[in-house]
């Protein structure tokens, strides 16, 4: 049984995982969806009441019935490096190789209809504070009027991009930020604006879940900076997860369907965790290159099991 890693080609997270893969004797295939037509080659024919073919990656074959688990970590856009690229074959290669591999009984970490409504910020908002955790007031308009009174009501407030990406992916360029109260809100009509209370913390945290592993790490706040996570002040250390966290973690995971999640929080000074955001596809060799926590080794041990059918 073989493991499918979907992943772009420079990707040292999924090198690490692909090496302890290797290390545990586990067959696996990867391949960029964004090769796909060209170097990746696909076929599948429905026959009785199976529909079985193969997906070809370079000199690599592997059968869709010989699959164990698939890992969609950072792949590229079907039909992104075709001679002819179009919306049309990046629509039909989308559609065959994902619906293809959905319907085999493959594990998914995690599956693509998962992760699109995971990657919903709004969403995860509402799921969020229905799992248990911690969520700071907040708001996403485009009426001038509302965030005012959103302001005047809360006083200290961040306003961060709605997606929730990394600012560092262009071409965004809008990182959380502090924002006064009596700022002028009129430029919110021009697209929708996240709007939350600033939460006074002691230290960022991020926990890993992988399956029913946890692993969590804190950094103490940069007092200068709103988000301290992608600033070179201080270090990671690993850290223990409260109990009502644990569950909250739980309930969020079963509920969104995903295996594998980066939740960020902000720890305030009593201790309490907030809960700011799950990527459904965080990024951890930096966690586990501080701490020294086998975070790599869980996602292989996850992907190593076979399904059950």
């Amino acid at each position: 049984m073989t493991v499918l890693v979907l992943t772009c080609e420079e990707d040292l997270t999924a090198d690490i995982v692909v090496s302890t893969l290797q290390d545990l004797g586990v067959p696996l295939v990867r391949l960029d969806p964004a090769d796909l037509p060209g170097k990746v080659a696909l076929s599948a024919e429905y026959a009785g009441d199976d529909f079985d073919g193969y997906l070809k990656a370079g000199e690599r074959m592997v059968s869709l019935g010989s699959l164990r688990s698939v890992w969609v970590r950072r792949p590229g856009t079907p039909g992104a490096r075709a001679p002819e690229q179009s919306a049309w074959i990046t629509a039909e290669s989308e559609q065959a190789l994902y619906g293809m591999l959905s319907c085999t009984p493959a594990r998914w970490m995690n599956h693509p209809v998962a992760s699109v409504q995971a990657r919903n910020k709004p969403w995860q908002l509402r799921l969020a504070h229905r799992s248990g955790f911690l969520v700071p007031p907040t708001l996403i308009t485009t009426f001038p009027a509302v965030a005012r009174q959103f302001a005047a009501a809360h006083q200290d407030l961040v306003v961060k991009s709605v997606s929730g990406k990394h600012p560092g992916d262009p071409p965004l360029v809008l990182p959380t930020t502090r924002i006064s109260p009596d700022a002028d809100f009129s430029g919110v009509a021009a697209g929708p604006t996240l709007l939350q209370r600033h939460v006074h913390k002691e230290a960022d945290i991020r926990l890993t879940c992988v399956g029913e592993q946890l692993f969590a790490a804190r950094k103490k706040a940069d007092p200068e900076e709103v988000d301290s996570r992608f600033t070179q002040h201080g270090t990671w250390e690993p850290a223990e997860v409260p109990d009502s966290v644990e569950q909250a973690v739980s309930r969020y995971m079963t509920t969104a369907g995903l295996a594998y999640g980066a939740f960020d929080f902000a720890e305030d000074p009593d201790g309490a965790w907030w809960f700011l955001e799950c990527n459904q596809g965080g990024q951890f060799g930096f966690v586990q290159l501080e701490t020294d926590q086998p975070i790599a080794r869980a996602i292989a041990t996850w992907l190593a099991v076979e399904s059950v059918t």
